[in-house]
């Protein structure tokens, strides 16, 4: 039992080998905080656009 607690403390306090896995998620984690924002940003001005157009809707050419 203790070769396996020392193996497992070994595993968990290794450091090596772990860069590539850890790169892609944090790449996988800022796309998906990219299109949220983008998602966000493209509806709040699709919704100013339209009530621009709203606005505009009952005017006649100057």
């Amino acid at each position: 039992m203790k070769k396996l607690m020392n193996k497992m403390s070994n595993f968990l306090r290794e450091e090596d080998g772990a860069t590539a896995p850890e790169y892609g998620l944090i790449a996988a984690l800022i796309a998906v905080v990219i299109i949220v924002a983008v998602t966000a940003t493209g509806t709040a001005v699709s919704d100013v656009f339209d009530q621009i157009s709203a606005g505009m809707t009952g005017m006649t050419g100057v």
